[in-house]
């Protein structure tokens, strides 16, 4: 089945000690659509402006993503972040963030866009993945990933949204102001009661934990030995997540969320070994297979 994928299409300038690079294609919506179309046929909504490069779009169409719903506003600036990494790359600060076109954005869905069975709405703010809802005609499963900004200035339009929606994505210290509560178990049975039947806590390099009707399931983080640039992991795991759940033709949700979690962390993985979408673009299936295999192995016992 295929996936809808809504958020961000940014420019993204990334700062390490060591390295610099202006303008990367970056995005929640362009990790997460790429992340996806390795598993299933992926749809992506977003807005970009005049200055967005060719080379990118491209890149887009290498994944054979459709475009439809990617709007373009030729006299428009296309959103911009800036950021600095410090040296043990879990810690950053926002440099400049330009909203351009996004800022008064309201996505229109391309009609057969309505019936996609999976949405994903990527990172962005709840009143557009309202929009977006609002739009769709009885999805199949309803995925949102969200953050602290939203809680601090947009708390009543995320809360409505949580009822709309079947998984909710977020990390553990966004799961804790989310329900003021810092105890990660009980704040997931608090988050529980806002509506969201399945949630998943994202935890970086520690992995990540599925809280759903069947109880918990700890997933592990593909170690890796270096780090180039995590910018964009979070929503490479939750694009390749649903990506690999549309893909499933049989199975229990809850079974096919678990193995759809490691198959995320693994596209995760290899999005952090690059600068923006470097790396991500250029993997194959074979070589997540092969990652999901190492990851089993960690993993039993």
């Amino acid at each position: 089945m295929s996936v809808l994928v809504v958020g961000t299409t940014a420019l993204d300038s990334i700062k390490t000690p060591k390295v610099e690079n202006p303008r990367l294609l970056g995005g929640s919506a362009s990790h997460a659509a790429v992340a996806s179309s390795f598993f299933a046929p992926t749809k992506l909504v977003g807005v970009i402006g005049g200055d967005f490069p060719a080379k990118h779009v491209a890149l887009y169409k290498k994944h054979k993503l459709d475009l439809k719903g990617l709007e373009k506003v030729k006299d428009g600036q296309s959103f911009h972040w800036s950021g600095e990494y410090e040296v043990n790359m879990n810690n950053r600060r926002t440099l400049n963030t330009v909203l351009g076109v996004i800022e008064h954005w309201s996505p229109k869905l391309p009609g057969d866009y309505e019936t996609t069975p999976y949405v994903l709405l990527a990172n962005m703010s709840p009143a557009v993945q309202h929009t977006v809802l609002d739009q769709m005609s009885k999805p199949k499963f309803v995925i949102a990933d969200t953050m602290d900004l939203w809680m601090n200035i947009a708390l009543a339009d995320l809360l409505r949204l949580l009822k709309r929606v079947d998984c909710l994505v977020l990390n553990d210290g966004e799961a804790r102001q989310l329900v003021e509560e810092d105890n990660v178990p009980t704040a997931l049975a608090k988050i529980h009661k806002l509506g969201p039947r399945y949630v998943i806590i994202k935890k970086g390099e520690h992995g990540s934990l599925l809280s759903g009707p069947k109880g918990l399931f700890i997933a592990p983080a593909y170690p890796l030995k270096k780090v180039v640039d995590p910018t964009g992991a979070g929503d490479s795991f939750v694009g390749g997540l649903i990506g690999y759940l549309a893909a499933q033709k049989s199975g229990s949700v809850e079974s096919n969320l678990r193995r759809a979690i490691i198959h995320g962390s693994v596209v995760a993985s290899f999005c952090c070994e690059g600068f923006g979408l470097h790396r991500t673009t250029k993997v194959t299936r074979a070589e997540i297979a092969g990652r999901v295999r190492e990851l089993e192995k960690l993993a039993k016992f």
